[in-house]
């Protein structure tokens, strides 16, 4: 028996970050963190704000691609607070790749940018956040994040 994915829109980031801060060239490649001002979660599944406080620690890798993690607090609307690791991959046409650290926009659909989100809350009404895998489709442009989430 075969059973192929299907995806369902939780909803999506709209992520307001601050300039980021280089940390420096170091083994693994050029660490960058940028810091998570807040933002918005709108969707059919989940919606609330982005707390304000949390950061995306990068690493821009001898090829060119970007290893990320995010770290930040949802508050959804019902009050409860969300715990989120995000943890994905930017790539794109060294062009591409040198206009986005300039802070420049680039179409989305030359970046490859993914991510995984983990889900972690005490909240009962959302323990099924326990219970799934999650995918992030991202665009970036100069001063904001947008990821859309689907539940796999």
């Amino acid at each position: 028996m075969s059973i192929s994915p299907s995806l369902e829109f939780v909803g999506q980031l709209e992520v307001q970050v601050a300039a980021p801060i280089t940390v420096g060239q170091g083994p693994m490649g050029l660490r960058r963190v940028i810091p998570i001002l807040g933002g918005r979660l709108s969707g059919p599944r989940l919606s609330g704000e982005v707390m304000p406080g949390g950061a995306d620690h990068q690493v821009i890798r001898h090829d060119g691609v970007v290893e990320l993690v995010a770290r930040y607090t949802l508050r959804l609307d019902d009050g409860a607070l969300v715990y989120v690791v995000n943890s994905g991959l930017r790539d794109a046409s060294p062009e591409d790749a040198a206009k986005l650290l300039r802070g420049e926009p680039v179409p989305p659909e030359r970046v490859y940018f993914r991510t995984a989100p983990v889900f972690e809350t005490g909240a009962v009404a959302h323990e099924w956040l326990h219970r799934r895998l999650f995918l992030g489709y991202g665009e970036r442009d100069p001063a904001a994040v947008r990821i859309r989430i689907f539940m796999a």
